[in-house]
């Protein structure tokens, strides 16, 4: 039996999951579900807790649904199912911090930090999610790349190399309805 890599393991987990082989999701989830409870808890690792935030283990449960549910994308490896995994916790996330604002006029913001995130650097100053998503969308409005580079790097923690990877496959796909489409995630769509 030959042994595959953890990284060739996950895509060929992910072409059964895109392909609804019984049971692909259930195999997937072990394999990725401590990369993304890190992921989550380097998120929420300064969150003040105040009973509002939405827990680590609640957002990987749901963006784990969201992106098993995901039938119409050619998954290329590792990195890219986090690119995407990164659109549907920043949806998660976005949509978590508009319904605690609603629910309470003026009040109810979830302030998290970029701790972890980057090289390694922990970052002091505190952040809201819904002024990280404003700022994102601007930016997103004079560079898109830039957007999706922030995007890998603070909501799935991938590296420079693995955002150059991703963009080096959606880049290659281009003609194949990855880059410049959509993906639906969350109720919403994903620009993969």
């Amino acid at each position: 039996m030959e042994v595959l890599e953890p990284d060739e393991r996950i895509t060929n987990i992910l072409s059964d999951v895109r392909c609804a082989v019984p049971g692909a999701a259930e195999r997937l989830l072990p394999i990725v579900y401590g990369e993304l409870r890190g992921i989550a808890g380097r998120i929420f690792k300064s969150q003040q807790a105040d009973g509002k935030s939405i827990q680590p283990t609640i957002l990987v449960h749901d963006v784990f649904m969201k992106l098993a549910q995901i039938t119409n994308i050619d998954w290329k490896n590792r990195s890219h199912f986090y690119a995407v995994a990164a659109k549907a916790t920043r949806n998660l996330l976005v949509d978590h911090a508009r319904e605690q604002m609603a629910a309470k006029r003026g009040g109810g913001w979830n302030r998290i930090t970029l701790d972890g995130v980057g090289d390694g650097q922990s970052a002091e100053r505190m952040i809201d999610v819904l002024d990280l998503e404003v700022a994102l969308k601007k930016l997103g409005e004079l560079a898109p790349r830039q957007e999706r580079v922030i995007e890998m790097r603070f909501y799935a923690g991938l590296t420079v190399e693995e955002v150059a990877a991703v963009a080096v496959l959606l880049a290659s796909d281009a003609g194949a309805g990855i880059t410049g489409g959509t993906i639906s995630v969350d109720g919403g769509t994903a620009p993969y």
